[in-house]
């Protein structure tokens, strides 16, 4: 691991980028500025390293381009939470608005904009942490936190998720990874295969919040089951796919909340693919609808479907669902889960 100053955040805290590699090349670098995926180089299929992910180059560029979320731990709660309100232990709880009437991502205060510690560095891994008190963003209860991000010889970046919360609350961790097979500064990712083990997904209104409904995929744009290019169904008159300009869905896997892949997406022009393994009930595909002239690390300017997100994660607004898998954990009740990347 080498650890490189990365930059200095518009408060005056510096920050840093933790660089891991393995035998086979591929070089993961992660920031304690948002516990940050920042670049992910790849080996295609000549041998050549890829950078693919999308991100920027200094702490400032992040903090002054909020809403695409690049490579960002977002916490406390993933996702979207109707009208910024839910009930818990019959209180009802007001979180920052700040998608139309709603919360996207626990508010304006994100996770992603802090300085994270460091908790434990290895040859292969680091663990950050950051506190988060009671009424922070909202939410009840103090709670710790611990992400690590580990780079296996296999080719893997798994992260890990570790929270005790001092009080009953809401916990859903996830990364808000952009990933481009070809490259992050290579244009939109339309050719990009896609598979997910998924016979469902959430039905949502205009605003992305969901109706409640679970809807079978089956004879709809949603279904990849088969493996098929992202932009084979994207244009659809579908009504999920006119909502969201795109792709910008939860998926309920099939995976029964056992550790197990759940997606895979391929790029024929770089041969490279990447596996999703995770033990969360949910997946959010975003394929980057809403990204416009945004300009990025080394000179890129991204533009819209120039990356696609695999967000796993409890459903979207499931504290709202008492059908929905539940994101409330009890005073003392561990969070942990797990989320694999694989190349191969």
């Amino acid at each position: 691991m080498t650890k490189i100053r990365f930059g200095h955040t518009k408060s005056g805290q510096d920050a840093f980028l933790y660089v891991f590699s393995n035998k086979n090349g591929m070089v993961m670098a992660v920031s304690d500025f948002g516990a940050t995926l920042q670049s992910l180089w790849v080996p295609d299929k000549n041998g050549d390293l890829r950078d693919v992910v999308l991100g920027y180059d200094d702490p400032a560029s992040y903090e002054g381009n909020s809403l695409p979320f690049f490579g960002a731990t977002i916490g406390r709660n993933a996702n979207r939470i109707r009208n910024g309100e839910f009930i818990l232990n019959g209180k009802t709880y007001k979180i920052t608005k700040n998608d139309r009437d709603h919360s996207l991502h626990s508010g304006r205060d994100f996770y992603s904009f802090r300085m994270w510690e460091v908790q434990e560095e290895t040859e292969h891994s680091i663990t950050f942490s950051l506190y988060s008190p009671d009424g922070d963003q909202g939410f009840p209860g103090a709670v710790d936190i611990r992400v690590r991000y580990t780079l296996t010889e296999e080719n893997e970046v798994k992260i890990e998720y570790r929270a005790l919360p001092l009080a009953d609350t809401v916990l859903n961790l996830t990364n808000h990874s952009y990933f481009n097979l070809n490259g992050h500064q290579s244009g939109n990712i339309l050719d990009h295969s896609v598979w997910i083990d998924a016979d469902t997904y959430l039905s949502t209104n205009a605003e992305a919040i969901p109706t409640g409904e679970i809807v079978s995929v089956a004879h709809t744009p949603m279904d990849f089951r088969v493996k098929k290019q992202i932009g084979r169904d994207i244009g659809q008159g579908y009504e999920a796919l006119l909502f969201g300009n795109g792709y910008d869905h939860n998926w309920c896997l099939n995976n029964k909340g056992a550790f197990a892949k759940v997606a895979e997406v391929s790029s024929a022009k770089s041969g490279i693919t990447m596996e999703v393994f995770t033990d969360l009930p949910g997946m959010q595909m975003y394929t980057g609808n809403f990204i416009t002239k945004e300009n990025g690390k080394a000179n890129a300017v991204y533009e819209k479907r120039q990356g696609v997100c695999f967000e796993t994660q409890y459903y979207p607004d499931a504290v709202n669902h008492p059908h929905f898998p539940s994101p409330v954990f009890r005073k003392g009740e561990v969070y942990h889960t797990v989320t694999v990347y694989k190349f191969v």
